[in-house]
This record gives C-alpha cells, structure tokens and sequence, in this order.
C-alpha cells in the first residue's frame, strides 16, 4: 500500500528561521519528496534553496519545468513562478496569483491533494494573513494530513490560526516536534482518497491547470460558483465566490484567487493608492492654477490673478483634507485576518 511519501510546506513572515530549524531535523534517509512555498519578493533572487542545503541532510533546489519528483529532495517554488505537480513531474509555472501571491501556497497543496490525496503531509508555519487555508481544506478533504505549527511556537501566527479556524487539523505542535512526526507519518500506509462528487474534482483540476498557466475564461470557471458584484482588484474583472466549508473565496474569469481576508486587503490597498493618485492630482492643479496666476498678474491682470490664486487655495485645501483621509485609510490597508 502506498505511505505518506509527499510532504508540502507552506510558510510566509518568519518562515526561513523555522524552516532551517524543521529541515536541520529530518533524516538523510526520509523517504518522502518536500516541496516548499515560502513568500518571497518576485524581484529578488532565492538562496532558500542553499539555506536549507547547508541547515540539514536533504538536498534542496529551485525546480525546472518538467524534472521528475525524487524522494529525499526539497523543491523550493523559484521567486515569482507556482510549483505544481502533475504525474511524477514537478511544474514551474507563472500562472495567475493566488492572495496576491506568486508563488501561492494554495495553488501547490491544491495541486498535490488533487493528485496524490492521502498520500499528501501538509504542514503550514508561520505567516500573516490565510495562504495556505483553502489548500490544506483540499488536502484534509482528499484524505491528506493536515499539520500546523503551533500559533504560540510560531513568530507570525496567523496562517496557523487561519487554518485551524477554517480546517478539521489533525497535529498543532511546536517546531522542534514537526521533524519526528513527519518521520513517523511518512513512515505509515494510508487508504486510497476518498470520492468527491464531480463537481468538486471538475472545480478543483480547473484551479489546478488555471495555476499551470490554462485559460480560466475558456474552461468556464465563472460557472464553477456564484458570480458576485466585485471585482478583481488586480484586473477589474468579475468574481465569483466558491465555498469549501466554512471558508468563501473568490476567483476572477482571468484567474487571480482571492481569500475573504487577502481580497479585503488588497481592495483597501487600491482604495489608499487612489487617494495618493488623487493627492497628486489636486496637487498638480494647484501649481498649474498658481502658474497661471502669477502670468496673468505680470501681464497686468489682477482680477484674473486673484481668481485663479483663491482657485489654487481652495485645491490645496482639498489636497490637505484628502492626505488626512489617505493616512487614515493606510490603517485598515494592513493586513487584517478575518475570524471564522
């Protein structure tokens, strides 16, 4: 029978001190393939892969497109690029993002739990906000195991308490016993995953090939849930909402993907750059406004000076006003987890 041999890690905001200290832990001998997910700058290079090379036992590379998944190796998503599975291979894709993120911890567990289901470990650590929520719902429905680090243990416990909010877990524990469970679930047979109906696997392989860089428009994702009135802060188009238990999330037709939470925050975000935008504005009126009334009095046009100089004041009052509201709007642009 077949064991627990695919192991997935999802980690953001304090992810590399705990991933050094998890892959320090685990045997040379580990017969499971890792693939990790750790947010990083789209426009910077990664060393995670020779961090976590030097921390332990295992060898861990940036994948490429297409290589054959091996046991005792640690994929690590390259910056800016998906890692997905598909058969035996590794996918490198830059497929549409996934809570503003690129790579997506949800598209790679939503990934393995649609292919190899029970035979899938997932394991989320620290990090703001809820990546890795609806991913560890598809691997916990396909028959995987769900593991989380502790919130307490965890220097950012919010994608922790996310997934326990949102997620049936079966281990929370601290960092320093991750390692031996890992060990002792790889170590065990599991059943084949359980059935779901066919509108779940339709949904979910449509997500899967969405993230592998497939048409989302042409494959009818608006019909796979219910079409809503917002849209998509990274491309204004419609969005429909899909719900996997207690959690709703939404998909745009071009294919971004949103949590509640990463949705709320990035509307915000658009919603704080529009005031910047429109600051900028009434401030670029405010100096063309004066231009114009410093030549109409050096051409002897007072009346139309002192008009245009009253114009220039009262738009530099509004400017001031709209730099209040945008300093007030910068607090709710943080990220902020919403409760279950």
């Amino acid at each position: 029978m077949a064991k627990r041999d695919i192991i997935v890690i999802g980690a953001s905001a304090g992810g590399v001190y705990v991933l050094k200290e998890l892959v320090a832990a685990l045997p040379a001998d580990l017969k499971a393939s890792i693939f990790v997910v750790l947010h990083v700058s789209p426009h910077s290079s990664s060393y995670l892969p020779e961090i976590l090379t030097g921390a332990g036992s295992l060898k861990a590379v940036h994948p490429i497109d297409g290589e054959i998944i091996q046991p005792g190796y640690i994929y690590v998503a390259p910056p800016d690029h998906h890692i997905l599975v598909e058969f035996d291979q590794v996918l490198v894709k830059r497929g549409p993002k996934e809570n503003r993120f690129r790579p997506s911890i949800d598209a790679l567990f939503r990934s393995v739990a649609y292919t190899y289901g029970s035979r899938v470990i997932g394991v989320v650590l620290t990090g703001m906000l809820d990546d890795g929520t609806s991913g560890m719902w598809a691997i916990k429905r396909l028959g995987g195991t769900t593991v989380v680090q502790e919130p307490d243990d965890a220097p950012y416990s919010s994608m922790p308490d996310s997934v326990l909010a949102y997620v049936d877990v079966d281990y929370c524990v601290p960092v320093k016993e991750l390692a031996p469970l890992l060990v002792q679930l790889s170590r065990e047979t599991v059943m084949d995953k359980p059935d779901f109906t066919s509108d779940e696997q339709q949904r979910m392989e449509t997500e899967v090939n969405i993230a592998a860089q497939e048409n989302a428009f042409e494959m009818g994702i608006l019909s796979m849930g219910e079409l809503t009135a917002l849209t998509c802060p990274e491309c204004n188009g419609a969005l429909i909402s899909i719900k996997e238990g207690k959690l709703i999330r939404y998909r745009c037709h071009t294919g971004h993907a949103f949590t509640a939470s990463s949705l709320l925050a990035e509307t915000t975000k658009v919603v704080e750059e529009s005031f910047w935008k429109a600051i900028r504005s009434l401030e670029e009126t405010a100096i063309l406004l004066e231009q114009s009334a410093k030549q109409f009095a050096e051409g002897g046009n007072q009346v139309a000076a002192e008009q245009f100089y009253q114009k220039a004041q009262e738009t530099r009052q509004r400017a001031k006003v709209t730099h209040e509201f945008a300093f007030q709007q910068q607090k709710f642009s943080g990220d902020s987890p919403i409760p279950a």
